[in-house]
């Protein structure tokens, strides 16, 4: 897994769209990240501290490309303009879901 800045994020996650369009699908993936990067201890020892600013981890995949990308907590608001835009503009290919026709019954 790739770890990209925030701004690169997003031009590989627009490739990523675009190459999925056809088909395929991408998996995107919103986690709390504290910026912990050792296991927690056992208990007994001494705890880990408390971080000052909670980070937010995001994950992409598609296919066999996996890309990630961690937001601080004062840059979450241009971050999701930016992706909401590229949202807008990548989800228009979606397939219209079929509707299913019930038989009622008639005594």
């Amino acid at each position: 897994m790739v770890l990209l800045e925030n701004d690169s994020f997003l031009l590989e996650l627009t490739k990523l769209f675009q190459k999925a369009r056809s088909d395929g699908s991408v998996t995107m993936t919103f986690k709390r990240y504290n910026g912990r990067t050792r296991p927690i201890p056992r208990a007994g020892s001494p705890p880990l501290p408390e971080p000052q600013e909670h980070m937010c981890l995001v994950r992409a995949k598609s296919r066999s490309k996996k890309i990630a990308t961690v937001i601080h907590q004062k840059d979450i608001n241009k971050f999701q303009v930016a992706y909401s835009n590229l949202l807008k503009g990548n989800l228009d290919g979606l397939k219209k879901l079929k509707k299913l026709k019930t038989k009622t019954k008639t005594e």
